[in-house]
């Protein structure tokens, strides 16, 4: 098939006929097609803790006598292509009166998951990018429980083609209400749109506290997602 058939089968499919998408004959468009780059999850492994939020989050495991199970200090799941790391955090003292006897403090950690997604290697071209600048929508799902006020932080940044300067970034830090308790999924969005010329790669990067006490405890996410629409909200 000839590359003009090519890209009159992307345009019928997703219908790009009579909008503002250049689509110049430079650009492969055998490849653009077989990438199928509008709509899907460009992030791999979304779910690494293997959940979904259309089913409740699990139930934490009641503590047990300390020392009656392996202990356990690193959440559990299968993070293929995504980078870990972790940072254990001070123990908080402010609470405890003084002189008080304390046997056992929490101890949190934030433990992080980040992903960069090549824009181009997913099959889109820079003449869409730059100047049609189409919608990228970020979401994700995190577990409400009440181990602290701050249990999540997600920050994504658009980056231009040398994969380190930022073109644009979102940023959600969200304080929980420790007072009520429904142990639900929370569903974070937003829509990078008119974000200017240079984007190629979106990283992508959460991060969810834990607690070791007598049992670990950490929060889980799960259906990250980044998508790239054959639309724009805003005129570049």
């Amino acid at each position: 098939m000839a590359a003009s058939e090519w890209k009159k089968k992307l345009q019928l499919e997703w219908s790009l006929e009579g909008k503002s998408i250049p689509m110049p004959d430079t650009v492969d468009w055998k490849k653009v097609y077989e990438k199928k780059p509008f709509g899907r999850n460009l992030l791999k492994n979304p779910a690494p803790h293997g959940l979904s939020h259309c089913t409740p989050p699990p139930e934490p495991e009641p503590a047990g006598m300390f020392g009656a199970e392996p202990p356990r200090l690193e959440p559990e799941g299968d993070f293929t292509h995504w980078k870990t790391s972790k940072e254990v955090l001070p123990y908080d003292t402010s609470g405890i009166p003084p002189g008080a006897v304390v046997c056992q403090l929490p101890q949190f950690s934030w433990f992080s998951l980040e992903q960069t997604v090549d824009l181009k290697a997913e099959g889109l071209w820079d003449e869409l990018l730059d100047q049609f600048q189409p919608d990228i929508s970020i979401q994700d799902w995190y577990e409400e429980n009440q181990l602290h006020q701050r249990i999540y932080e997600l920050q994504v940044r658009l980056l231009g083609p040398d994969g380190q300067t930022v073109v644009q970034e979102h940023r959600f830090t969200p304080e929980e209400d420790t007072s009520s308790f429904a142990h639900t999924w929370k569903q974070v969005s937003h829509v990078f749109s008119s974000y200017g010329p240079g984007v190629r790669y979106v990283q992508y990067l959460h991060r969810m506290k834990n607690m070791n006490m007598v049992n670990f405890r950490a929060t889980l996410v799960t259906d990250s997602s980044i998508t790239v629409q054959a639309t724009t909200s805003t005129p570049p």
